[in-house]
């Protein structure tokens, strides 16, 4: 039998897991699943005669490298920084390996070593990155064969909630790490390139630079600017694109609440603050704002921030409980982002009901010898339940779908990659749509600069 080791059994994996198990006796397949939890990974299986499950240390050498080096091919789901012992083990071993983790620059130096060895190391076949780059690149591609000219390019995602669980005033609850939720656009501006101008916007203003966007009949939603939308300016070849912009869905108004976190400076992560396991959620908000023997920290709050105790906005913080003076922090030494994210939990985890939703929406604006045209790409995806949710099958399908195909050796190109070539996009972008991710494409007029942005 063909042996996949897949490192890491945690939420995103469910959909992968099912769907190569599913696959295992048609396509000759045995999956080990290693998990730091053995439990975990035996849940996961379910039993299944093809599949088992054995307890993994990535930081255990022994363990690690034994694994390995009993499998045809590695699929790693750890966190994108543990990676890279993993594919050192897998080019030692002369192994190919899948993960859905942005390469760093730890995995790009293993390229040559990968292409001398004939081996395949894929990366970025998840969501955001990986679904976008295939969508994308596939209407990049037509476009380019027509003849025409990119003048546009937009790309936009989130993982949101999906409206029959949607229960909240903020119309959000956590459907991946939250403690990336809570530190979004720090580190730096964010950068893009808009009608031939660079653009920057700092991150205290990058959730008050945002734009409204109405998605295939789903509704408005707004976006915020990711980190760097160039970073692939040459990768998908659009060095000349006069407007390239990537950014981050939520439902509208969630980005107004949010920046008055970023304005008081809750979602700093930078410094411990001291006694904080004591400290209830009304003493952690009143840590922000001016003393006054003799104001209320709701009357301090609201005037910092200027808003009216009418407004909808004041409505989702007094539902986060940050008035609170019963309720403990509990974290010892934590940051304000740290105890952000625990206040953050308490109202934005997903219920055992609870289903979430992937949009993803993209914009392609072209020229040719009959004018200008614009052509819009939208993906609406909901989970079934808090197993198989739309995080995990939009995670994991593209991986297990990627896996076979380097198995079956339909993908051949070698190296360390990210999946922009036609011979990965077009046959996982069709099985996609078995499973319930379909693009909707339809020409508009081209608008070039968004009128209902503020971006730029």
């Amino acid at each position: 039998m063909r042996k996949i080791l897949i490192i890491g059994a945690g939420r995103s994996s469910s959909s992968l897991i099912k769907y190569l198990l599913d696959k295992s006796n048609s396509e000759n397949l045995e999956i080990t699943i290693g998990d730091i939890s053995l439990e975990n990974a035996e849940n996961k299986i379910n039993n299944h005669p093809n599949g088992k499950a054995i307890s993994l240390d990535v930081f255990n050498q022994k363990q690690r490298i034994e694994a390995i080096k009993n499998a045809d091919i590695v699929i790693s789901m750890l966190p994108a920084h543990l990676h890279i012992e993993v594919a050192k083990n897998c080019l030692e071993f002369e192994k190919h390996m899948v993960t859905a983790s942005y390469i760093s620059k730890e995995m790009k130096a293993l390229d040559a070593e990968a292409k001398k060895k004939g081996l395949i190391f894929m990366n970025e076949i998840g969501l955001d990155p990986g679904i976008d780059h295939m969508s994308a690149m596939q209407v990049i591609h037509k476009i380019r064969e027509s003849g025409a000219k990119m003048l546009l390019f937009e790309s936009f995602c989130g993982g949101l909630v999906a409206p029959e669980s949607d229960t909240n005033l903020w119309n959000y609850k956590f459907t991946w790490n939250p403690r990336n939720v809570v530190l979004a656009g720090q580190g730096g501006a964010s950068m893009f390139i808009q009608e031939g101008t660079y653009k920057y916007i700092p991150y205290h203003k990058l959730f008050r630079r945002t734009e409204f966007l109405t998605i295939n009949g789903s509704g408005k939603f707004e976006a915020y600017a990711n980190r760097d939308s160039l970073k692939y300016r040459s990768i998908y070849g659009l060095d000349d694109i006069p407007t390239m912009y990537r950014g981050t869905i939520r439902k509208v108004g969630f980005s107004r609440a949010w920046n008055s976190f970023v304005q008081l400076g809750m979602t700093d992560d930078t410094y411990t603050i001291e006694n904080s396991e004591h400290m209830s959620y009304r003493d952690f908000t009143n840590l922000f704002l001016a003393y006054s023997p003799s104001d209320s920290v709701e009357l301090k709050f609201r005037s910092y921030l200027k808003i009216d105790q009418d407004d909808v906005m004041w409505d989702k913080f007094e539902e986060l409980d940050l008035f609170n003076p019963n309720k403990k922090i509990g974290l010892a030494n934590a940051t304000p982002a740290q105890i952000l994210q625990k206040i953050l939990m308490d109202s934005w985890t997903l219920q055992s009901e609870d289903k979430d939703m992937i949009v993803m929406h993209h914009k392609f604006g072209y020229e040719n010898k009959e004018g200008k045209h614009q052509i819009e790409s939208s993906m609406i995806i909901k989970g079934d339940d808090q197993t198989y949710t739309a995080m995990a099958k939009t995670v994991g399908l593209p991986v297990a779908m990627a896996t076979l195909q380097i198995l079956n050796k339909k993908i051949t190109t070698t190296g360390v990659q990210l999946p922009i070539t036609k011979e990965v996009y077009e046959p996982i972008l069709k099985e996609l749509e078995d499973y319930g991710v379909i693009f909707v494409e339809k020409d508009v007029p081209y608008l070039g600069y968004n009128p209902e942005s503020v971006r730029g």
